[in-house]
């Protein structure tokens, strides 16, 4: 079992490697369905993933993942076999999709150690009917093909009288330059292998010259036996090569080995018997020669290939993390120790000590890029999100990703989820107005929604913007005055002060309840969330022109570069992020608005002053402005100066989470612990100047 998890490390992976396929064939549908159409390439890898979800489900005994992704495997094996199919593809991409909303509940039962108790045989029946009713009408056994050259269509049996009446007799075969023998077995269980065997054949035939194949009769139900015990055996001609027709076969449906050899060049005539021989003298001189469907491997002419990625679970990470944190705490004890601040000569230990920083840096760095991951499989789920709510809402939306390959911690990116699909779904709902309103605006009539991600220093920005009917500032404006939440004068607030409002918890302009919206919640959970990990949330809007919100989260947690402030006997750190600037006072700068609210003067601008021995009711004997520090900090473009007794100077510090009961004073966003061995708390600028 496993240490940290309690599970079946195998179960660990089936978990890890099923939603992984579920997400990866999740995104093949959606963008299938935007053109309404399948490609070879993506019907072969739907198949493809099914067939492994299956197998993975069967061997762990979960038998109704097993039982929808047989069934999805069994249409998709159709559609990859048959051509010119006519395809309702909104409604296969329903069966897909809903089949993937089954197989994701199932693992995240098994995931929280619930059992898996739910039931896909309604799917599993709906999709079987559906199969049947593409059989009835372009079944190959039943359909007409037109071979080429040829206006009229000709039946299964008459292919197969033409190949027998064209091939040439069994004791004779022409040798041209590329000249093959090759042995099919097929799939354990697939049946019916003469149909294979017939695909196969009818295949072969648009890329070499069929000689002979084995058993003949392939319309006949004893060559079944034969094919399942001795392979399906053919002789040809081709211009292509070895490596080209190896992967020909291996693609064909339910192949699951290849014998091949290429037959000696010559001139004259080769008995089939005599081709045979030759084969099997060629396989018997390299035992290696089988190659299994999807492995493509030759043991004797491939080089092993080394694995250059792992899986590793996010708890080894963290604790790795930790681990690094508490190197760079003892690093500063160390290099930072009170002992030594008395003792000269010390230019050999200083020497040491910035090589051993250098070495802690990099260390750093590799194990936070290892936790860096893209942004790419948060925003692809806002595909399904916009596909479902539009087809419900009977709008045309259409979503833009940009900047999907950034990246950002591991621990922020499970933050992120939560409050993205709140702001598309309001976009949505909210944002993009209905098809006949757009209309009479002379917009297009499919609405556009563009998800962006961008890095700007030690922050990512995402952005999220609608061109829909906008945000109507004066319903929010009543709506706040109704909620008593405006405190200045109405001709004070800024535009996007007033669009702000609607982070506020149980504020709506909606007067409606629907299924997505008019509850009150929702951007309420953005703003908490995205503050929550130390970001801010920005709103813009234009009427007819959309609305823009705009997401400013750090690019990691745990370690950050502080400066450290000194407030009487207490030490505070600062994340240098936010600072941007320090000064002393100079005489006369400092004045008293009319309301009493300490201000001062810097080039022409008026800042308030919060005086952080005042804040926290620390005992200070600095007092007066001018003896002490001032700290300009700055988020959300708004600006506070606040007063401390000294700077400590600057340094990198692990942050540590605070304690339930210290979460609710108002500026205080962690902890960490200083070289000296003190403990400083790291102060929560957004919570600061928004007080």
């Amino acid at each position: 079992m496993d240490s940290d998890t309690g599970r079946d490390p195998i179960l660990d992976i089936f978990i890890y490697e099923t939603l992984l396929l579920s997400n990866q064939l999740e995104q093949l549908v959606l963008n299938s369905e935007k053109t309404n159409s399948f490609e070879t390439a993506d019907i072969n890898e739907i198949f493809r993933i099914m067939h492994t979800i299956k197998g993975s489900a069967a061997m762990m005994l979960f038998n109704g993942i097993a039982d929808i992704a047989h069934a999805m495997e069994d249409l998709f094996d159709y559609l990859r076999e048959s051509e010119s199919l006519d395809v309702n593809y909104s409604k296969l991409c329903d069966f897909v999709l809903e089949g993937i909303d089954f197989i994701k509940g199932e693992v995240a039962k098994i995931e929280s150690n619930q059992g898996t108790e739910g039931n896909p045989g309604n799917l599993v029946e709906e999709i079987h009917g559906y199969l049947a009713s593409l059989k009835s009408t372009n079944d190959i056994l039943s359909s007409a093909v037109i071979p080429p050259g040829s206006d009229s269509p000709i039946s299964f049996e008459d292919l197969l009288y033409t190949h027998e009446s064209t091939v040439r007799p069994l004791d004779t075969i022409i040798l041209p330059e590329n000249s093959f023998s090759a042995v099919i077995f097929f799939e354990d269980g697939c049946e019916m292998e003469n149909i294979r065997a017939f695909n196969v054949i009818y295949k072969l035939e648009e890329l070499a010259q069929v000689s002979e194949y084995f058993p003949p009769d392939i319309d006949d139900n004893d060559s079944i036996d034969i094919i399942r015990r001795d392979g399906f055996k053919i002789h040809f001609n081709t211009e292509k090569n070895r490596d080209e027709m190896e992967k020909f076969f291996l693609n064909m449906a339910f192949v699951e080995s290849l014998e091949m050899a290429e037959l000696e060049e010559g001139s004259g005539e080769l008995n089939i018997q005599e081709a045979d021989q030759q084969m099997n003298q060629i396989c018997d001189l390299n035992d290696n020669s089988v190659v299994k469907a999807d492995k493509e491997v030759d043991i004797n002419t491939t080089a092993a290939i080394k694995q250059k990625m792992i899986s590793v679970q996010l708890n080894k990470l963290d604790k790795l993390l930790d681990l690094v944190g508490e190197l760079v705490i003892s690093e500063t004890m160390v290099t930072r120790n009170p002992d030594l601040a008395d003792i000269q000569g010390l230019d050999n230990f200083s020497k040491a000590s910035r090589q051993h920083r250098k070495v802690i840096n990099e260390i750093q760095d590799i194990v936070m890029s290892i936790r860096m991951v893209p942004l790419a499989g948060t925003f692809q789920k806002m595909n399904r999100i916009v596909r479902d709510m539009s087809r419900k809402l009977g709008k045309q939306v259409e979503l833009e990703i940009r900047g999907e390959e950034t990246e950002v911690d591991k621990n922020i990116i499970e933050h992120l989820s939560d409050p993205l699909m709140h702001l598309i779904r309001n976009a949505v709902d909210h944002g993009i107005e209905a098809e006949t309103e757009r209309a009479a605006k002379e917009k297009p009539v499919s609405g556009k929604i563009k998800l962006e991600a961008r890095s700007e220093g030690g922050d990512v920005w995402i952005t999220i913007k609608d061109d829909g009917g906008g945000l109507n500032k004066d319903k929010i404006l009543s709506r706040a005055l109704e909620h008593g939440l405006i405190n200045n004068a109405e001709n004070e607030l800024s535009d996007q002060e007033i669009y702000s409002f609607i982070l506020l918890p149980g504020f709506s302009t909606n007067t409606e309840v629907t299924e997505f919206s008019g509850r009150g919640v929702g951007m309420d959970v953005v703003a908490r969330n995205i503050e929550d990990i130390g970001g801010s949330v920005y709103v813009d809007s234009a009427i007819d022109l959309g609305t823009t919100v705009s997401l400013k989260i750090p690019l990691t947690l745990a370690i950050i570069d502080g400066m450290g402030i000194k407030v009487g006997s207490s030490v505070y750190t600062v994340p240098i992020t936010s600072i941007r600037e320090s000064f002393k006072a100079k005489e006369n700068e400092a004045f008293s608005d009319p309301d009493g609210n300490e201000m001062i003067m810097v080039r022409g601008e008026c800042y308030p002053i919060l005086r952080l021995h005042e804040h926290f009711k620390i005992q200070t004997t600095v007092h007066d402005i001018h003896d002490g520090i001032i700290m300009m900090v700055e988020t959300d473009n708004r600006c506070t100066c606040l007063l401390a007794d000294e700077l400590l100077g600057e340094q990198q510090v692990v942050v540590k989470a605070l304690p339930k009961y210290l979460k609710k004073i108002k500026g205080i966003g962690g902890c960490t612990l200083l070289g000296d061995g003190r403990s400083s708390l790291i102060l929560d600028i957004a919570g600061l100047v928004n007080y």
